[in-house]
């Protein structure tokens, strides 16, 4: 990760290399913490934030969902990524909003730090060829909600996710696709998927499993303007092998494609029509070169 200039670290904006915390963090040594990622675009009018709301709200409703108040409001938050990202001088950026549990006697009643952090660019574990990802259909499953609640972006969540990575990579895939406990496909790592036959655009439902994803909710809408059927339910693991397309949605990459799930060709191979259509329509969105979906951008 590329240093920037400041971070906001619990209402103040602090030098990059001052935004630190103890050792004896539960953040870290309980992994008890919650975080969005979201990005900044450049558009006609300057930097603007997409969906921030919306991200935001999901924040607040993952600690709910854990009987966790946070320290600033949404509102709060927005006022700091804005200024964040003025303060480093970025337009294009990818911004991260990280609540986690600091050190203290009781993890039960410990307070949490809050963090607001701004880059040129998200997370990569590798690039794509040019045609997409190599993705496997894990042995690790998605456990069941009653276990974890992934309707929430909780930290310690993502090791579940990491070990359906680490094993792709060993077996020499890009990425990861997760079944849940019925055997139905549920996500990519840590993207939501996409299936396209006979023209109809598929992702699995929530209530599967899948994260309610920001851009997988953009996807969707963007798909229905442009009068792409769409279905959303159950989907099986040789429905993606016999797919025209699939392809994977996220924050920091928006619409991934994937070329072939467990070896097997997807298509022909490579991005369908489906998926870039969708990708310029979105990124049409995003730099605000249409004025549908204006109110997803929050100028900074």
């Amino acid at each position: 990760m590329e240093q920037q200039q400041v971070i906001w670290y619990d209402g103040e904006l602090v030098p990059w290399s001052s935004a630190q915390t103890h050792i004896t963090s539960y953040g870290l040594m309980l992994g008890i913490g919650f975080f969005e990622a979201f990005r900044c675009f450049e558009t006609k009018d300057g930097p603007a934030l997409f969906r921030v709301d919306d991200h935001l709200r999901r924040l607040h409703e993952s600690g709910h969902t854990y009987l966790r108040t946070f320290p600033y409001s949404s509102e709060q938050l927005k006022a700091a990524c804005k200024e964040v990202v003025r303060a480093n001088g970025l337009s294009e950026c990818y911004l991260r909003v990280l609540v986690f549990l600091g050190e203290g006697a009781n993890p039960a009643t410990t307070p949490f730090r809050t963090a607001v952090i701004a880059t040129t660019a998200g997370p990569y574990v590798n690039e794509p060829d040019a045609n997409g990802f190599h993705a496997k259909i894990s042995n690790v499953q998605r456990p069941a909600p009653s276990a974890l609640p992934f309707t929430a972006k909780a930290t310690g969540q993502y090791l579940n996710a990491s070990l359906a990575l680490i094993d792709a990579l060993a077996g020499g895939y890009d990425s990861a696709i997760l079944l849940n406990q019925s055997g139905h496909v549920v996500d990519g790592y840590i993207h939501n998927i996409f299936a396209v036959r006979r023209g109809v655009l598929r992702t699995p439902p929530v209530s599967s499993g899948a994260l309610a994803g920001i851009t997988r909710d953009t996807v969707l809408r963007v798909a229905e303007e442009l009068d792409i059927p769409v279905e959303v339910e159950d989907i099986l693991p040789a429905e993606l092998y016999n797919a025209d397309e699939v392809f994977l949605t996220g924050t920091q990459a928006g619409i991934m494609p994937i070329a072939s799930v467990d070896r097997r060709k997807v298509g022909d191979g490579k991005p369908g029509a489906v998926a870039r259509a969708l990708s310029a329509a979105v990124d049409d969105v995003v730099h605000g070169r249409t004025q549908a979906h204006a109110d997803w951008l929050e100028p900074v």
